[in-house]
């Protein structure tokens, strides 16, 4: 489960889950054609769904054209990436801003469920806030040129598809965070160093790069609208 899953993630977050794999499993999925592995994430009825998408795009795009821009394509890029900055940095400074927390070293066993709920309201504040902040983009691009309307379209679809998906895999973080736990106190134990809690920290700051690097998932299709817009002026 551990590699498949890594597999699926982009590059920052499988870098740091690849650190809890076993010795000799590769950190580094095979390449392929975009539309390959697309592919492998399309049903008959999403592919179908996204081919038919293509006229609510083109009309996105024919609407956009008959109006002028409501902000200019360079102005609107500044305020958009700022409003980027923003979220990334409330979230990031949330992300490592550590509970006052005092681990008893008498009662290991229920450290983890201290990670666990933190990781569960690191997550929802990432969801509401990269949401959000998607959706405002996404509104300011239908506003913008024709070229950017159906951008805007076309992550909205893309977002319907695939958001599901997304989901479905960061679900699956808990259990690898608590094998990761596992493992690093086990180690501790081999070492007959039970008490020394460095293993602790260790995995603390796991834990944080962890989700920093969830974070810059769940941020790259945001990230791609604005870009996308920095070409158009």
């Amino acid at each position: 489960m551990r590699s498949s899953f890594q597999h699926s993630l982009p590059s920052a977050l499988a870098r740091q889950l690849a650190r809890g794999l076993p010795l000799g499993v590769s950190a580094d999925a095979p390449r392929q054609d975009v539309a390959e592995r697309l592919g492998q994430w399309l049903n008959v009825a999403e592919a179908i769904e996204l081919h038919a998408a293509q006229a609510a795009v083109t009309a996105a795009g024919a609407a956009a054209s008959r109006r002028p821009p409501r902000v200019e394509p360079g102005a609107l890029h500044a305020s958009l990436r700022a409003e980027l900055d923003r979220v990334r940095s409330v979230l990031t400074r949330s992300i490592t801003t550590r509970p006052a927390h005092q681990p008893d070293p008498n009662d290991l066993d229920t450290e983890f469920a201290f990670f666990h709920q933190r990781l569960g309201d690191q997550q929802r504040r990432m969801e509401l806030g990269v949401d959000a902040l998607r959706e405002h983009v996404r509104q300011q691009l239908a506003q913008s040129t024709p070229a950017m309307a159906q951008l805007a379209a076309l992550d909205a679809v893309m977002d319907q598809l695939f958001g599901g998906r997304e989901q479905r895999l960061l679900s699956q973080l808990p259990a690898f965070l608590k094998a990761r736990f596992a493992a690093l106190r086990l180690e501790a134990a081999r070492l007959d160093t039970p008490d020394d809690l460095r293993w602790l920290h260790a995995f603390a700051t796991e834990f944080e790069q962890t989700l920093l690097a969830e974070l810059d998932l769940r941020l790259q299709p945001v990230t791609g609208l604005i870009e996308a817009l920095a070409h158009e002026h």
